[in-house]
């Protein structure tokens, strides 16, 4: 009696245990359907559709304040920089991940700091002083419209109990009027992302196929893991809103470490070799740009092609640990090389710094000189742009680095001026003319390292000169019958060139299923051993709004950062959905996806 006892508390407490798991997955959900659907009310409010984009630094700013946030000018530059152009939907989302909404407290706390008295009021001309003459500066103007609202000034002096309570009340406001619309209008509410979904027990419980055995990739062109299985069912009357579900599950061992048929490098050592560097960084905004290259595989040295006949040609799709490679027949011609990380793992991370780490210091005869951290870092840097590798710096390889630390470049007068100035060798700057360049750009301000502080985080590093925010790579080009030549291009995102060609290679290399009933809206998913992409093609002449959701996964991390999403595809197109990789790849790693087409 005394063992059924037990065996029955066992139950009881695994029971509760499984109760309060699936209660936080449930809540989990609710916040980010939650979320989104606050964000989507807040971007129709100032825009007729979230396939419009955000074309200005002053719409930005208009629709983070309908969203409740109230961003400095600083805040939209970092996310609205000189090279942007627009902004969509996704990466509104994205922001607002970033830029949580001030808390009363927070503000509270704030004005509290300015408050000599401790009673709760601000005299007018202390906080228009204030105002306007620290911080982010505001205009006379601006100040005026704070001190004339009524229900917070009194007798020359500001109320800021009043005005936060007023500041929140209005900020609540805007997001209630937003969604009241969505709820109001019949058209928006059917574009809800997911809000009125309720995923049914069978599409929550997708078979799942058995793990693949921990065995080498295959070597052929097209990749030979088996696919998971995918199911499709009915949209049950209880959510008519939905209209097909697809359930694609994949699971996958823990990623080999043997090495597939890539060639190794003595294997074609009497082949023609070129090679160049590269790095991939992460912007403010969360974007990741990197080089693009372009290779010449013809004697002619005028380069014909443009953007308009580009064609994709592959991915690289062969692996040896670290390596990824591809091999194949060419013809001459101009070809493009464009890196690509899935921005799964490589994104910003909140990591909390103690201090900050010397820079320089002054020697026993009072000279400034470079620390041996930060000499360490400028050397990893130097091999970071030596972007051919020969030790020495070109005028074109140093300006890729000072258009991403400056954003100005280096004329060919200035760069005589530091071959007067700096150690140089056949034209180009020396890894200790780099470094001399460094310790005169302290030295030339007293000490002061701010400067080179901006070239630190530019470059990636954080304040403990960790590099974070950076990842070089190298590519090397082997060609039997020619001499390849390889050429940094430009130091950007990806675009449209980067875009299109992962569209195709999934397109042409994945499984393809249907969403909707007609056959115009099919989910293409590649599966290989580090990743899983899945693109969304619409062939209808109207926009397609795909719900997803990821909650079954396991040992997953994707590129959006969530686990339900939902996206809007533009008529006669495709876009990427997501990419998926294993949280750790030394264990098993399901993605389990639900996809869901909205009328």
């Amino acid at each position: 009696m005394a063992g059924s006892q037990k065996s029955n508390a066992s139950l009881f407490s695994e029971e509760t245990a499984l109760s309060e798991h699936s209660q936080a997955k449930q809540s989990h959900s609710y916040e980010e359907e939650t979320f989104y659907k606050n964000c989507r009310a807040a971007y129709l409010a100032v825009f007729k559709s979230s396939l419009e984009n955000i074309k200005s630094k002053e719409q930005l700013c208009l629709v983070l304040q309908q969203a409740g946030r109230n961003p400095s000018q600083k805040t939209v530059n970092k996310y609205w920089t000189l090279q942007t152009t627009s902004l969509n939907f996704d990466d509104f989302c994205s922001i607002l991940k970033k830029e949580e909404p001030i808390t009363k407290t927070e503000l509270l706390d704030a004005f509290a700091k300015l408050d000599a008295n401790n009673n709760g009021c601000i005299l007018h001309s202390e906080l228009c002083k204030i105002l306007t003459t620290q911080g982010e500066k505001m205009t006379l103007d601006e100040v005026n419209a704070i001190t004339e609202l009524a229900d917070v000034n009194n007798d020359g002096k500001f109320d800021y109990y009043k005005f936060c309570k007023l500041y929140m009340t209005t900020s609540e406001q805007c997001l209630k009027t937003a969604l009241e619309k969505l709820e109001v209008d019949s058209n928006l509410k059917r574009q809800q992302f997911g809000s009125q979904i309720e995923t049914s027990s069978e599409m929550a419980t997708s078979p799942v196929t058995k793990s693949l055995p921990k065995t080498a990739r295959k070597t052929e062109p097209r990749p030979m893991l088996k696919r998971g299985h995918c199911k499709t069912s009915s949209r049950p009357s209880s959510a008519p809103s939905c209209t097909v579900c697809v359930s694609s599950a994949n699971s996958l061992g823990a990623s080999s470490n043997k090495n597939s048929k890539l060639m190794e490098a003595n294997a074609v050592k009497e082949w023609q070799c070129v090679q160049s560097k590269g790095c991939f960084f992460l912007e403010d905004n969360g974007m990741i740009i990197s080089h693009k290259y372009k290779l010449l595989l013809s004697q002619r040295s005028t380069e014909t092609e443009t953007e308009e006949n580009l064609q994709f040609v592959s991915s690289t799709e062969l692996r040896n640990k670290e390596v990824f490679g591809w091999r194949s027949e060419l013809g001459a011609g101009v070809y493009w090389i464009i890196p690509f990380t899935t921005g799964c793992k490589f994104r910003k991370v909140k990591k909390q710094i103690r201090g900050e780490a010397k820079l320089v210091y002054r020697d026993c005869n009072g000279d400034l000189a470079l620390t041996k951290e930060f000499r360490a870092v400028l050397s990893e840097i130097f091999e970071m742009i030596d972007l051919d590798g020969n030790s020495s710096l070109s005028l074109e390889e140093y300006n890729f680095f000072e258009m991403r630390t400056s954003g100005e470049k280096c004329d060919t007068e200035a760069w005589a001026i530091c071959k007067e100035n700096f150690d140089m060798k056949n034209n180009e700057l020396t890894r200790q003319g780099f470094m001399d360049l460094n310790l005169m750009e302290a030295s030339d301000r007293g000490g002061d390292v701010s400067n080179l502080w901006v070239t630190l985080l530019s470059m990636g590093y954080n304040k403990a000169l960790e590099l974070t925010e950076a990842c070089p790579f190298s590519i090397n080009i082997y060609a039997e019958k020619c001499k390849p030549r390889i050429k940094p291009v430009c130091l950007e995102a990806g675009g449209e060139q980067l875009n299109n060609a992962i569209c195709m290679n999934v397109v042409n290399k994945g499984d393809a299923k249907p969403v909707d009933s007609n056959g115009n809206i099919i989910i293409h998913t590649y599966q290989s051993d580090t990743r899983i992409t899945s693109v969304v093609e619409n062939k209808s002449e109207v926009k397609a709004i795909i719900h997803l959701s990821g909650e079954q996964s396991k040992n997953c991390v994707n590129n959006r950062g969530l686990s339900t999403f939902a996206i809007e595809v533009a008529p006669k197109s495709m876009m990427i959905c997501q990419h998926v990789m294993p949280l750790n790849d030394q264990e098993e790693w399901i993605s389990n996806c639900v996809y869901s087409a909205l009328p």
